[in-house]
């Protein structure tokens, strides 16, 4: 019983602070959801669905959610091809030079998602390094437009998740036993083939993992699409904060919000499904 009330008070404070800081913030957001918005009235209290409603049958707010969803897919699927590789590489490195590769890998994390856009807005420019060195080397004749289109979001967006990505399955890479490997080898497997059978298989739950973390960055960047998709190209989260921002539209603001946090959750529950049936 007295061990009971301990591990109770060490825990108290934790979750008073969840509650507080979390649990209460998300309540009062649902419970701006469900009122109606009256312009010149800020916000009428009521008890309507409508808001959420409005997210799946209006065309504007369907949209937005479906280019979300898609160009998240579309960042993690090519987040996993290129961090896969990586992974791999950094994991098979010899210890003198992992640190060092490591460092180059976590040294974007330390600069912020708009500092990166507005280097990329510098490179996808007319005048940018993408135009020139295209031109230069043949493979254009004249500048294209890269910027405010969803091919500089999608690049933005991939060079933000790729270093989460890379050291999520690197760090799984790492703790598998090498033994199989060598097996496969020794009765006369291909290396590819020995990637693709043995290696691939018991790093899956990294993979998983940092294919959810990955969707998860992308649906909810901000500072990217703004910055390199301007009006052309709205994602879920400047829409949101436009509503709220902008517009003063409280209530479907808020219905966005929980919407875009009702998918992170259930496709977080699902993968961690997905991972604790796959061990």
């Amino acid at each position: 019983m007295v061990r009971r009330l301990q591990s109770t008070s060490l825990v108290m404070p934790a979750a008073i602070m969840i509650v507080v800081l979390l649990v209460l913030p998300l309540l009062l957001m649902f419970r701006y959801s469900l009122n109606s918005f009256v312009p010149g009235q800020f916000m009428v209290e009521s008890l309507t669905i409508a808001n959420y409603q409005m997210a799946f049958t209006d065309p504007y707010y369907r949209k937005v959610l479906l280019e979300t969803i898609l160009m998240a897919g579309l960042v993690t699927g090519a987040c996993i091809i290129l961090g896969l590789p990586l992974a791999q590489f950094l994991s098979r490195t010899s210890a003198r030079w992992k640190s060092i590769l490591l460092f180059f890998v976590i040294t974007p994390l330390f600069i912020g998602n708009a500092v990166r856009s507005a280097g990329w807005m510098i490179a996808f420019g007319q005048q940018g390094l993408v135009n020139e060195l295209s031109i230069f080397v043949g493979i254009i004749d004249a500048p294209v437009d890269i910027m405010f289109t969803p091919v500089a979001v999608f690049i933005g967006l991939v060079s933000v998740n790729l270093p989460f990505v890379a050291l999520t399955i690197q760090s799984v890479l790492d703790g598998i036993d090498r033994s199989a490997e060598q097996a496969a080898l020794s009765l006369g497997a291909t290396k590819l083939t020995t990637w693709y059978l043995v290696t691939l298989p018991q790093a899956r739950p990294g993979v998983i993992a940092a294919s959810v973390l990955s969707f998860i960055l992308a649906i909810n960047a901000y500072a990217t699409p703004v910055l390199l998709g301007g009006p052309s190209f709205r994602m879920m989260a400047p829409v949101l904060a436009d509503e709220i921002l902008q517009q003063n539209n409280w209530p479907v603001g808020a219905a966005l919000a929980l919407l875009m946090i009702s998918i992170t959750v259930l496709l977080t529950l699902m993968i961690s499904l997905r991972i604790s049936k796959s061990r």
